[in-house]
């Protein structure tokens, strides 16, 4: 079995206050990208994994992916193995949820393999306790998501948009950024409702206007070249650029396809991990072109 563990960017993050328990209260709004790691299901008597690709993942139990299948045997309360084969492409320490979507296939792939006939609000509450993004990652497509991340209000965008993603340095520690966070006021907040408008309408100027990390500046003080990063897709010829998630990567987002990949072409020869994709129309996985 084969299936796609699809990256995510986020359009917007908001920080709106903490837990008794420490982690921050979240408003973002995010949507699944074709960017994609391949995610290998094969049945076999016990669970194994294997990774390779363009980066170094580890291959034990600190891989997301085989927590999730774990976690879902003891969930199920069966014996049965697996065999799972990652093949990535997401950058690791991006804030694009690599390893969130890599358990989210795992998820899926199993659910169908074990033939446990689990519904996605079960597979959910699995994912959730693997980490924050999962559960946005099994459902995909746009949302807002509140919480820690896991109530999830579907949306519809009107078109894809066409982006270029830099990861110009090491990957950061989400942990590590939210500590630095603290709970001051931060400098500045995404317009959420219009970030929600823009794309439900597919208007990219106002988006532009609407759109805002505020991790951000914490992370840019760990790794200055997320700045420049930002920079150089304004420079050529982003309509808007900034951080996901909690970084390290940055997105552009270009009026047309054929401007992106314009940009692509001269950008991919300054960052060694550059990519072409667009967001996903649709929260049927599966489905996804």
């Amino acid at each position: 079995m084969l299936l796609k563990a699809y990256a995510k960017i986020n359009w917007s993050l908001d920080t709106v206050g903490t837990r008794a328990d420490g982690y921050h209260l979240l408003d973002m709004v995010m949507q699944t990208v074709d960017l994609h790691d391949d995610v290998e299901l094969t049945p076999a008597a016990e669970l194994s994994l294997s990774a390779g690709g363009r980066t170094r993942v580890p291959e034990s139990s600190d891989n997301l992916a085989l927590r999730a299948a774990l976690a879902l045997r003891e969930r199920a309360g069966v014996q049965h193995g697996a065999a799972i084969r990652l093949h990535k492409r997401i950058p690791v320490g991006a804030g694009m949820g690599g390893g969130s979507s890599d358990a989210a296939a795992v998820l899926r792939g199993l659910n169908e393999l074990w033939k446990l006939h689990y519904p996605e609000e079960e597979l959910e509450r699995v994912g959730l306790s693997l980490g924050a993004d999962v559960p946005f990652c099994l459902r995909g497509g746009l949302c807002r998501a509140e919480g820690v991340g896991e109530v999830l209000t579907p949306l519809r965008p009107a078109r894809a948009m066409h982006l270029v993603v830099i990861q110009p340095c090491r990957g950061l520690s989400t942990r590590e950024v939210f500590t630095a966070l603290g709970e001051g006021e931060p400098p500045r907040r995404p317009d959420t409702a219009g970030v929600i408008r823009a794309l439900e309408a597919g208007q990219l100027a106002p988006l532009a206007d609407a759109m805002y990390n505020t991790l951000q500046p914490v992370s840019e003080r760990f790794r200055p070249p997320i700045r420049e990063a930002v920079a150089r897709l304004r420079e050529h010829g982003a309509r808007a650029a900034q951080m996901t998630g909690s970084g390290s990567a940055v997105f552009g987002v270009f009026g047309s396809a054929e401007a992106a990949r314009t940009a692509w072409e001269s950008l991919r020869r300054r960052y060694r991990v550059c990519h072409l994709t667009h967001t996903l129309l649709t929260d049927h996985l599966g489905d996804a072109p």
